[in-house]
């Protein structure tokens, strides 16, 4: 059984096929393009994100969504109200003014508070349903740059052309309507998808679950389904028990199984001290792990063997897996693979290994932090 099938077996969810795809890999490239696609929309732009907070990016983002607005298109923004708090407020109020359709999901003042500690993590931008872009980037001064410094992220983002788009428009509609939105159905729309590409999409998208998501459930048919190497970054790395014993077995089975977590520069300090108590686990099975040096690290990839990818809003933690809504994509595209790989080796180079010898030599300090961090494990 393939790929393909095995996923679609598993998830229940089909791939679509004839999607282009376009690697996007930091703010240089990241944001041009979005705003590029914003900017020849035509009929409707939707756009969902977790983190929408200050800088240039952000006052131009909703400065041309407020243009758009004005020349009559319909424009809908929705915003995570915990996740975008910091936005200005005057740039609510001028994308509001210009017709923008602002809203906030789960507002934190109101909301039920059983279903706070709930966001939705997605980042999605469609424009005219026929291009979308996902991926881990936020619009904030942090994202901007290529990289090169403590100031610009490391991050990826997807622009996607092709019938895989519905999908993607799919999370955004879920997110719009809970947000207490009318939902709203064209009967009469007419969508032609160019299918001239040749990548295999499965659109996942998995809400806050008290038992268990399809993230979860992606990730280990993941780790299963790879016969020789499994390359994982990911700004967040808290790994249940299940996950942590698949990674291990695959390993000592003989995959390469390489992971890429952030390293002195986090923006969560707690998740990066609970990151380590899967690591003697992993490095005695033989698992690799590498500290990222240059920068945040806040791509969010799973590569399997040379031609199957996970990419999307989802970390490899237990906050991704249970508590917040995501959306991610399965890739089957040698293509799309090997230059993914190419920017794993990149990241690789400007990492640091972790040691067995080297963890089982920290300091008394850091086992007493983790050890403080432990019962806040099923938060981060």
């Amino acid at each position: 059984m393939g790929y393909k099938q095995s996923l679609e077996q598993t998830i229940g969810v089909p791939f679509t096929e004839g999607n282009t795809v376009t690697i996007l890999k930091n703010g240089d490239e990241i944001f041009p393009s979005m705003l590029d696609a914003i900017s020849s929309s035509k009929h409707s732009i939707s756009f969902l994100t977790f983190v929408y907070w200050k800088g240039d990016i952000a006052d131009r983002f909703a400065h041309l969504l407020s243009e758009k607005a004005k020349e009559g298109l319909d424009v809908k923004v929705l915003l995570d109200s915990y996740g975008a708090s910091a936005i200005r407020e005057e740039l609510v109020e001028k994308m509001e003014e210009s017709g923008v359709q602002v809203v906030w999901f789960r507002p934190l003042a109101r909301w039920k508070i059983w279903k706070m500690d709930n966001r939705t993590h997605r980042k999605i931008l469609i424009c005219d349903d026929k291009t979308a872009f996902t991926g881990g980037v936020g619009i904030a001064e942090e994202w901007e740059g290529d990289a090169r410094n403590p100031n610009e992220w490391r991050d990826t983002h997807f622009k996607i052309e092709g019938p895989a788009v519905q999908g993607i428009k799919s999370g955004f509609i879920e997110n719009w309507i809970e947000a207490g939105n009318e939902l709203e159905i064209e009967q009469e729309q007419k969508l032609d998808f160019p299918t001239s590409g040749s990548t295999k999409i499965q659109t996942v998208r998995t809400s806050a679950s008290v038992r268990w998501s399809d993230i979860v459930l992606l990730y280990q048919s993941l780790i299963r389904l790879a016969q020789n190497r499994i390359h994982i970054a990911t700004a967040y790395f808290n790994p249940d028990d299940k996950l942590v014993e698949l990674l291990s077995e695959r390993a000592r089975e003989g995959v390469e199984v390489r992971i890429i977590i952030p390293g002195e520069y986090t923006d969560q300090r707690a998740t990066k001290i609970i990151a380590g108590e899967s690591f003697e686990t992993l490095l005695n099975a033989g698992v690799e792990i590498y500290y990222y040096q240059k920068t945040m690290m806040h791509a969010k990839i799973i590569l399997v063997d040379d031609e199957l990818a996970c990419v999307g809003s989802a970390n490899f933690n237990h906050r991704s897996m249970l508590k917040d809504d995501e959306i991610n994509l399965v890739m089957i595209d040698p293509v799309i693979s090997e230059e993914l790989h190419q920017h794993f080796g990149e990241d690789l180079s400007q990492s640091e290994k972790i040691t067995n010898f080297r963890w089982k030599k920290r300091s008394m300090i850091k086992r007493a932090l983790e050890k403080i961090v432990r019962p806040f494990k099923q938060q981060l």
